[in-house]
């Protein structure tokens, strides 16, 4: 069994019996023609009625056993597996660090039930892509192993202390590859995490793992390295794919960004404002006139602090008390609300929001709209939010907003602090002026 991974049923019991392995280089008799190629493993949960040969044209090709007539092995292979080997570097170019947290762009399908399982590290990452020893000396460090669901604040904290580590140590630049599922919410955080930063610093992740031949894990890699080396501006940004073609990239702003599509390679957006530039293979096209410059890393000191003690709370039609009492009953020190329209829930929370506000909770409105901005002096119900002592965040998104309190609370001595501190605009997480209909000029 162990070596026919995936197979079970009339599948095994055919394979068995002509004394076959995986990577076995086979011949199957198919309606009286012969079909070669190598014997590919299968998935666990699949059916047990096909046999799996990847052709030399690449393409893998499903037989249907029933059809099978005889299988032959014409040369003994080996089983497919994974080796990396670093290529050399040249002593002439400058450092970027690759600081590897899992997510999609550092996995491989894992065949025993199909799914994309964390298997690589960045060292893998680097040999996948050999061309990136000809932009930069890569120094690649795997800190965290986690799909991006997985993550806790610990770990944005811990990232960022890496990040500083590698700044303090002279990198040119450092590229954080992540998990995409939650990319806004770590790119934000490090944002808040490393203000100040001398040296941009990029998060990058991947829709497709990089064994995929439609994976956008290499031209995100290369582009964000060079960006490193290349670039004269300093920050967080997170760098994906633009379109759907493979030459051209977005800088977006770090806390300004969504992940708009569950799968398309150009799932991130930038809401309120354009992205920040482009990159293609000719090199950035920045559009923002406004990016920090780089500088002297001597005086940059991270806060890597985050608390976990805030929720997020999309209200929604017929919500009960019940749902936002148990909430605040938790021990939360901070709320985020995502209310509808310029900010609204129904009547009936209003007082528990107002009991949690009394007894030194912090409570902030955000919108579920993705675009335009909070207003609580409309309509009643708003206003009476606003007496209750919600606060209002503008057109702050509403993942970058439970991330700033996670990382306010834990760098202030007192609520009003706090609350002072989330009314101002840190990392660019708030834009001047919200423009109709996803205009963003």
């Amino acid at each position: 069994m162990g070596d026919l991974e995936g197979y079970r049923g009339q599948s095994l019991t055919a394979l068995e019996a002509a004394g076959v392995s995986i990577g076995d280089f086979l011949s199957l008799e198919v309606d009286g023609q012969s079909v070669m190629g190598t014997l590919a493993p299968r998935y666990a949960h699949d059916d047990d009625s096909h046999i799996v040969i990847k052709l030399k044209s690449g393409y893998n090709v499903g037989l249907s056993v029933a059809k099978v007539t005889k299988v032959s092995r014409l040369a003994k292979g080996e089983r497919p597996s994974f080796t990396s080997s670093n290529p050399k570097t040249r002593g002439d170019l400058l450092e970027v660090a690759i600081l590897g947290t899992g997510g999609t762009i550092a996995s491989r399908v894992e065949y025993r039930t199909g799914a994309v399982q964390p298997a690589i590290s960045s060292e893998d990452l680097y040999s996948l892509i050999p061309e990136l020893s000809d932009i930069a000396r890569i120094r690649t460090e795997v800190i965290l192993t986690v799909a991006s669901e997985d993550l806790e604040p610990e770990h944005w904290g811990k990232m960022a202390e890496k990040v500083a580590e590698r700044v303090a140590e002279g990198a040119r630049g450092v590229v954080v590859t992540t998990g995409t599922d939650v990319m806004g919410y770590t790119s934000a955080a490090l944002a808040f995490a490393l203000q100040g930063v001398p040296v941009p610093v990029f998060v990058v992740g991947s829709q497709r793992s990089s064994d995929r031949p439609s994976s956008d894990a290499y031209l995100n890699l290369i582009g964000a390295v060079t960006l490193a080396v290349a670039a004269e501006f300093a920050g967080v940004y997170l760098v994906m794919h633009a379109d759907s073609s493979d030459e051209l990239l977005a800088i977006h702003r770090a806390t300004r960004v969504r992940k708009n599509h569950a799968s398309a390679r150009d799932a991130f957006e930038s809401i309120g404002i354009p992205p920040e530039g482009y990159w293609t293979r000719k090199g950035p096209e920045l559009i923002s006139k406004s990016l920090p410059p780089r500088a002297r890393a001597e005086k940059f000191v991270p806060k890597p602090l985050f608390d976990p003690n805030v929720a997020l709370v999309k209200f929604y039609p017929s919500m009960p008390t019940s749902l936002l009492e148990a909430q605040l009953a938790s021990g939360l020190k901070g709320l985020i609300i995502e209310g509808t329209g310029l900010g609204h829930v129904n009547r009936k929370n209003i007082a528990v929001i107002q009991r949690f506000i009394a007894g030194g909770g912090l409570a902030f409105m955000t919108s579920q709209c993705i675009w335009g901005r909070v207003d609580l002096n409309v309509y009643a119900n708003g206003r009476d939010l606003l007496q209750a002592g919600v606060v209002p965040l503008e057109d702050m998104l509403a993942e970058t907003a439970l991330v700033k309190l996670m990382w306010t609370i834990s760098n202030t001595a007192s609520a009003k602090e706090a609350e002072g501190l989330m009314r101002k605009n840190l990392a660019g997480e708030v834009t001047e002026r919200s423009f109709p209909s996803g205009q963003t000029a």
